[in-house]
């Protein structure tokens, strides 16, 4: 019974170290440059709606149900989801807009881990036919994801993500 009792206490102890030493918050990002002008490109993605078409979260499960309320692209519009175990529960609400700019979105994931972030996208002109646009979440982990990040960091889990995105965006936008 002491042995158990002793390996309760490293274990405990051992966790809370990993926790005390990993990183609590993340900031991952990418950019890609889309030639088409920066008002056609901001006009687009801040579209609810139109996230499906090129966020690669929603090819997860394309029967996943969608609930926007409020004007799509203004501030305070929102949408639910709830999907397979890979899409999960959440919302996501506009809370900035500054026009041809800034876009940024408040996520609550719900379902499989409670987790807030803050989305954001950028849009600046290189000329009059090239935009840059840096895709981005920044956010706090609790435990135990900050122990699973040690293993898995969110820079891996969500860059590789935002990269297929931004691909599928730029082939989309080009396209027309």
């Amino acid at each position: 019974m002491t042995l158990f009792f002793y390996l309760i206490i490293a274990l405990i102890t051992f966790f809370a170290f990993l926790h005390a030493w990993a990183k609590k918050e993340y900031d991952v990002s990418r950019t890609m440059v889309i030639n088409k002008p920066r008002e056609e490109v901001f006009n687009f993605i801040r579209q609810l709606k139109k996230q499906p078409l090129w966020n690669p979260w929603f090819k997860r499960d394309p029967q996943a149900i969608l609930k926007y309320k409020g004007e799509d692209g203004k501030l305070d519009a929102s949408f639910y989801w709830n999907g397979n175990k890979k899409v999960g529960e959440g919302v996501q609400r506009i809370v900035k807009v500054k026009q041809g700019r800034v876009f940024e979105t408040k996520i609550l994931f719900i379902k499989p881990v409670k987790v807030n972030a803050l989305t954001y996208i950028g849009v600046k002109e290189i000329d009059a036919e090239k935009t840059k646009m840096v895709w981005g979440v920044r956010g706090n982990l609790a435990f135990p994801l900050t122990i699973i990040s040690i293993f898995y960091s969110p820079e891996k889990a969500l860059g590789e993500k935002f990269e297929e995105g931004l691909k599928e965006l730029k082939q989309i936008l080009e396209k027309n």
